[in-house]
């Protein structure tokens, strides 16, 4: 055997060494650690994080070449005396994607449940049935139901309602000439518990000028919980629906029973076909 022969030997017989080492724990170990990667990259997957986590990524490359390869010493120091402070800065800048994950966690239970949730039937149908004359008549509508993530902090910004859903209430509530148009429709449990609520908005770009306040909104009630947000537009008569930090637009009027349905009774993402323009 010539010399290349043996060192590619040695190289084998070292790995095989090596791989017996490898105890059960360990693998467990490398896929929780990747297991832990992944969730934090779907968690931050299409949200501003994403650029923040580039650019910390960045940073930290420069800054271990400036220091350490380059052998700076009083920069060296610098960076152990503000790497703290930079630790401690992470939770705050992160703070939406880290409360989300920790109302995922909450909502953890979901996912083991062998049974379809209730169909949302009177509230859908009457939204529905709503949406067709609010969309006729140029009419803006935000309508947001609650799942499992409660929204009585936002309920309490409206007026409670409590009331049993219907198109002529909606049709009511977001005409141009009542004080309750401007602000969002909630519902729970298939009644309209508050109207004129307020909403947390969006940060994120909407590339669509057409997309106002009330899109903003949708969007941000979907970023901070796991609600189902619909919009009708004023400007287009268009109807959007936000959902998981994402909005689907342009949605067919005729199939929103059918398209929010899908949404209410399952935790997943629908499995009917949505268009999306973003």
């Amino acid at each position: 055997m010539d010399l290349a022969g043996q060192k590619r030997l040695e190289l084998f017989n070292s790995l095989l060494e090596r791989l017996a080492l490898v105890r059960p724990v360990d693998i467990l170990d490398i896929l929780l650690v990747t297991g832990v990667i992944f969730g934090v990259l779907l968690l931050i997957r299409g949200t501003r994080a994403v650029q923040l986590l580039r650019g910390l990524l960045v940073l930290a490359v420069a800054l271990f070449l400036l220091a350490r390869v380059f052998d700076l010493r009083a920069f060296s120091w610098l960076v152990d005396v503000t790497l703290p402070a930079l630790l401690i800065s992470i939770p705050v800048i992160f703070q939406p994607e880290l409360r989300r994950a920790l109302e995922q966690l909450g909502l953890a239970g979901r996912y083991f449940r062998f049974y379809k949730r209730e169909d949302a039937g009177p509230a859908v149908v009457s939204l529905k049935e709503a949406a067709l004359r609010l969309s006729q008549r140029r009419h803006g509508a935000l309508v947001v139901f609650e799942m499992d993530t409660g929204l009585q902090e936002y309920i309490d910004t409206g007026i409670v309602l409590n009331a049993e859903p219907s198109p002529e209430l909606l049709l009511t509530i977001f005409n141009k000439n009542t004080e309750l148009h401007d602000g969002a429709v909630i519902v729970r449990n298939n009644k309209l518990a508050a109207a004129a609520c307020v909403l947390p908005l969006s940060t994120s770009s909407l590339s669509d000028r057409q997309m106002g306040l009330r899109h903003r909104a949708a969007l941000g009630i979907s970023e901070v919980s796991d609600a189902v947000a619909v919009v009708v537009s004023e400007e287009t008569g268009q109807v959007s629906i936000a959902h998981n930090g994402r909005i689907l637009r342009r949605q067919d009027i005729s199939r929103l029973d059918t398209i929010l349905q899908a949404f209410l009774q399952r935790p997943s993402a629908p499995r009917v076909r949505l268009k999306e323009n973003v």
